[in-house]
């Protein structure tokens, strides 16, 4: 009979377990020295070594000749343990045995010593389905059990157990495992199996999988099922995930309003069999990675994506102001749970949601209010600036025609073209400017540019009194700030943008193109430039 390859690859010592080195380095070193506790609670997700470690840990105690903590596999314990022949390991489900008689069974078993082990070992999976009279009869056998039993409880809800069973335990939290190792013993696996796995294929596994080692081999399975290659797009077939590519296009039609493509999407899920629900799972992630990439200065640390993956993102995140993206993200979201309940008519509710998503005034949502308002703070920013909503190379065009113009070729103005050549007075105007720039000074309109923006952003005054603006020709404009969060402010996209469009109005230019850099002041100078604020507003 065929073994499912979950229980066949199961770990069979503690280095063999993945993802959990946090946990089996204690629980090695615990047993090679002795140290055994008489309670143990292993707490976490589906799928990521609970069960796995607890059997493991049941033959290390019992093995007669361990390894650096681990079982030897080859003793005549260990083999009984593995092959499920060992009377004195036992392991209960709680979710069919939760009655308080099941417990008064344990509690007598205790009493008697082991049959052919060294200690009694009681794995209980899923503990937190015991009934309430159930951790009552346990209480005190948990507390003081003899000397000879070992108790393991594991679930995946430690929250539902009674403090009084967490606080007679040494508790252990298993994380979920990250995908790149996930996508790892996938390959290990593969090659074992003698089955062709392409990497970009168990990548999309892996994430699939969500942080469970049990469902990355159960889905790899399910794929590798027909005999052939395991692919990307096989994946996309058995599992109705998309590719990257295609969810990015799907963004990128829904930036451009192009209901045709979004609709043609929907149609091709659809057609397929595949499930809308795992296609707006996958837009949601995306919509993530997007809002962490718009946010996090070192966003590559909590993005599991290629490089190639990593700049498509970041091209479609400059698509969206961070207003649009939370409400897209929020109403993503609402529409999936909404195709989850099973009177949901999924099609319908998927196409209105992107059309929702390409046109914020179909929703008076007060997110949808603030996308929208966003986008427009945005635009009058880039205006101020001089920079037009269509792509900045269409700027000189209208520059172009004016030279070769023939109506300015009249030759009786020949003469002024001499006159022309004389203004080199004005053009040595910018030298002494440029070594006078050398020194940066206080920007004169700054005073007046705090005012404006305030009357704009109120929520802007508090900080922008804690900055002091010092500009230079050659430099540029040096703004410094009290302290990182001040910075971290005033270094946003949209009011960096309004900062530089408020001085750009009382300078009467365009400061686009010039330097801008924000530094920091160190504690004692920001302290100092505080007081200097203080004091000006206390004159006023």
């Amino acid at each position: 009979m065929h073994k499912a390859l979950y229980r066949k690859w199961r770990p069979l010592d503690f280095d063999t377990v993945v993802g959990q080195r946090h946990i089996t380095d204690v629980l090695k070193y615990q047993v090679a020295s002795g140290r055994i506790s008489h309670a143990y609670l292993f707490c976490g997700s589906r799928g990521t070594g609970k069960t796995s470690c607890a059997k493991i840990l049941a033959k290390a105690v019992n093995c007669e000749n361990p390894v650096n903590g681990n079982p030897c596999q080859k003793c005549a314990a260990c083999l009984s343990i593995s092959e499920g022949r060992a009377t004195d390991v036992t392991e209960m489900d709680a979710a069919s045995n939760n009655g308080v008689e099941n417990v008064r069974d344990i509690r007598e078993e205790v009493l008697f010593a082991p049959a052919s082990l060294r200690y009694r070992v009681y794995i209980i999976d899923e503990v937190h389905m015991l009934s309430a009279s159930a951790f009552n009869a346990l209480l005190k056998t948990l507390e003081e059990p003899p000397a000879h039993v070992i108790f393991i409880l594991a679930t995946t809800e430690m929250q539902k157990l009674p403090a009084t069973i967490i606080s007679r335990c040494q508790r252990y939290d298993f994380r979920r495992i990250a995908t790149a190792e996930l996508s790892g013993r996938l390959g290990e696996i593969a090659k074992a199996e003698g089955i062709s796995l392409e990497e970009d294929a168990a990548l999309v596994i892996s994430r699939l999988a969500q942080g469970g080692m049990r469902d990355a081999i159960s889905l790899f399975e399910l794929c590798a099922g027909s005999g052939e290659a395991v692919t990307v797009s096989t994946v996309s077939d058995m599992l109705g995930a998309g590719k990257r590519e295609d969810t990015y296009a799907v963004i990128r039609a829904i930036a451009g309003q192009d209901y045709e493509t979004l609709y043609a999407t929907v149609a091709e899920v659809v057609t397929k069999s595949k499930d809308l629900t795992v296609f707006f799972s996958e837009l949601i992630e995306a919509y993530r990675d997007m809002l962490v990439v718009k946010t996090a200065k070192d966003a590559a640390a909590y993005l599991d994506l290629t490089d190639a993956e990593e700049a498509a993102l970041r091209e479609l995140a400059a698509l969206f102001t961070l207003e649009a993206l939370t409400y897209q993200s929020k109403l993503l979201e609402e529409a999936l749970l909404t195709m989850q309940k099973g009177s949901a008519a999924k099609r319908s509710c998927a196409e209105l949601a992107l059309t929702r998503l390409c046109d914020p005034r179909l929703s008076l949502d007060s997110a949808a209010l603030l996308a929208r308002v966003g986008k427009l703070e945005e635009e009058i920013a880039r205006l101020k600036l001089g920079v037009p909503a269509a792509p900045p190379s269409e700027a000189p065009r209208p520059q172009k025609p004016v030279p070769p113009s023939p109506k300015v070729e009249e030759k009786p103005k020949a003469a002024p073209k001499a006159e022309e050549q004389a203004p080199p007075p004005p053009a040595e105007k910018p030298k002494p400017q440029e070594n006078k720039g050398e020194a940066l000074r206080p920007l004169p309109c700054w005073r007046e540019v705090v005012e404006t923006l305030s009357l704009q952003k109120r929520s802007l005054a508090g900080f922008l009194s804690k900055v002091k603006m010092l500009y230079s020709e050659k430099d540029g404009f040096v703004m410094q700030v009290v302290d990182d969060f001040v910075k971290n402010i005033l270094t946003q996209e949209s009011t960096l943008m309004s900062i530089k469009a408020a001085i750009s109005e009382k300078m009467g230019r365009s400061i686009l193109h010039d330097p801008f850099t924000v530094t920091v002041l160190p504690h004692g100078a920001g302290a100092r430039l505080a007081e200097e604020w203080q004091s000006v507003e206390d004159e006023d």
